[in-house]
């Protein structure tokens, strides 16, 4: 497994991710593009002490991005996880 500090990146703070939190006890995280649901839902429990009872991911690719030069450059991939926790259980986030 890899180390859980890499799965996880950050967590990621919208509005939608704020209504997810509020309605269904889910949490929006940035991971790892090469993690899997089983890491991340490990990493999640180990770090926080919580049980999860659902992973969705969404892979994303980066933005092609110039700025005042001829070739352009891209943003990272990254890869989205909604992560669905225990009844009663939260992320102290703020």
């Amino acid at each position: 497994m890899k180390d859980l500090y890499q799965v996880i990146r950050n967590v990621r703070l919208t509005e939608k991710a704020s209504l997810l939190g509020e309605m269904n006890n889910e949490y929006v995280l940035e991971c790892e593009p090469k993690a899997n649901k089983l890491e991340i839902k490990q990493a999640v429990e180990k770090l926080f002490g919580k049980t999860v009872l659902d992973v969705r991911t969404a892979n994303y690719s980066g933005k092609a991005k110039r700025q005042r030069r001829a070739d352009a450059g891209r943003t990272a991939h990254w890869k989205k996880a909604i992560v669905r926790l225990k009844e009663g259980d939260t992320l102290d986030l703020i």
